[in-house]
């Protein structure tokens, strides 16, 4: 049926369709007859429900139908013209929700679309709040509906988190103009990775003033470009090792950090996501992990969560990012605990993927095609490609997504092997297919780029000018979501 929106409709014996345009300020009037007309065409419920006014004109019977158990309404059927009470129940849900009427007279029918608001979950007062909880402009959907209007994002790798300063490992000061270009070029989202530790009192861990002014100058270059920010701690040196003999002071020291990260940043609306730690493991130890290892790691999510919740304010609503056990997918659905938290529906796993590693990561290797369009079965590993991937990120729906917690693949992509003929081409292949993968799953990907633009690099810009590299490659990241 025609969804017809409605305001002030005047009363007369001409029945023909008619369509009349109101002042700038004003809805749009619609009827079909001059004397059947229904106002508003559209009503948006509060979360905690209440009421609003139908009216109806018509010079005949009339009926309502339709809408759902969440909703009624004063009178379903009657003759001339009413205002009709509609009613809507508390949405207890953190998902907004949706349905239709339709009133109908003769042979005539009018739809109205009625929307309802999601719950705004109060935090739990198990947990002290330094600031009082403050909703104000924080959104209201699950972490789920949240991340899926992120299509694609980008890492600033190699900048804020190197050690000894920003531009220690080869890459220029970050720029607006850099992340303008990254913008332009279709990403949504800007993952920073962060090195906090540049203290001004190394012993209790308070970060220096300018670090943070320097870290929130950059933050701003992607908000004010309406993108999303996921800001981390990164690996910043190595010392979040998971072991039982580090448990207790890594947790003291990611307790402090993000207790002044998020007093910082509190006032920030919610496409600041804060994701609390980068590929836990422990030191050049790549095996499954011992227990000891992934319980150790758990306890470290749970502290980033608690820290940032009990700073208060908009931060007791922000969305945060924990992670698996090294990102490792397989150790992440095996051993991953969703940590407890204050509020519904506000978590997201972060997961990594390089595989497999001898074309994605290994310079070294002979492994130089991948995935279907592979010509030569010397040089392509078979147990990574397509199937492995689809494999891979549906196991991340089914044990994540669809039970309530959004998943970031915060980091994938593969080296560019410039020396190497033909090379191009299946990195082109491996990027829009584990990025149509990512998508369809409903994990948000963001391409792993670190600034190097020479070989084994994985650099998109040249940091400097922003100028995009390879086009082709771009298309094959930006192009899939289009």
């Amino acid at each position: 049926m025609k969804l017809l929106k409605l305001t002030f409709v005047f009363l007369a014996v001409i029945a023909i369709p008619f369509l009349v345009s109101c002042s700038d300020d004003d809805e749009v009037v619609a009827s079909k007859s001059l004397d059947f007309s229904v106002y508003p065409g559209e009503i948006d419920f509060a979360s905690n429900g209440g009421n609003n006014v139908l009216n109806i004109n018509s010079s005949e019977a009339w009926t309502i139908e339709g809408g759902g158990e969440w909703l009624s309404w004063s009178e379903g059927s009657a003759e001339g013209s009413k205002k009709v009470n509609l009613s809507a129940s508390q949405n207890q849900d953190t998902i907004s929700r949706s349905s239709m009427v339709t009133i109908t007279s003769g042979d005539q029918s009018f739809d109205v679309n009625i929307s309802q608001q999601a719950m705004v979950p109060e935090p739990s007062d198990e947990i002290v709040f330094a600031v009082e909880p403050d909703s104000t402009d924080m959104s209201e959907m699950s972490a789920v509906e949240f991340a899926s209007q992120i299509d694609i994002g980008w890492n600033l790798g190699n900048s804020l988190e190197a050690i000894g300063g920003e531009t220690e490992w080869g890459n220029p000061m970050v720029s607006k103009r850099l992340i303008d270009s990254v913008k332009a070029a279709g990403f949504e989202a800007v993952r920073i990775p962060v090195a906090w530790s540049k203290f001004s009192d190394e012993a209790n861990y308070v970060i220096q003033d300018s670090w943070m002014d320097r870290v929130e100058e950059v933050v701003n270059y992607v908000l004010d470009n309406d993108m999303y920010v996921i800001m981390n701690i990164h690996w910043d040196g190595g010392w979040m090792q998971p072991t039982y003999a580090d448990q207790d002071e890594v947790n003291e020291r990611l307790d402090i950090l993000w207790t002044q990260i998020g007093n910082h940043f509190m006032d920030y609306g919610p496409k600041l996501l804060f994701a609390g730690t980068n590929e836990v493991m422990v030191e050049n130890n790549y095996n499954a992990p011992t227990e000891e290892f992934y319980t150790v790691q758990n306890s470290f999510n749970q502290t980033f969560v608690d820290a940032v919740r009990s700073t208060g304010g908009k931060n007791a609503y922000r969305y945060l990012v924990v992670q698996g056990f090294n990102t490792n997918i397989d150790h992440t659905i095996n051993f991953a605990e969703i940590p407890d938290d204050v509020v519904e529906e506000r978590l997201m796993m972060e997961v990594h993927y390089y595989d497999p590693y001898n074309f994605a990561l290994n310079a070294d290797s002979n492994i130089t095609q991948w995935g279907s369009n592979a010509t030569d079965p010397n040089k392509v590993e078979t147990w990574a490609n397509e199937s492995h991937v689809d494999q891979q990120f549906q196991r991340m729906k089914t044990n994540f997504i669809d039970q309530g917690v959004a998943v970031i693949l915060g980091e994938y992509g593969a080296i560019a092997r410039t020396k190497i003929s033909g090379h191009q081409a299946y990195r082109e292949d491996y990027f829009e297919y584990i990025t149509q993968a990512a998508q369809t799953n409903g994990l948000v990907p963001i391409y792993w780029d670190n600034g190097d633009m020479g070989q084994n690099g994985f650099a998109m810009f040249n940091r400097n000018t922003g100028e995009t590299l390879y086009p082709d490659l771009m298309d094959a990241l930006v192009e899939t979501n289009q």
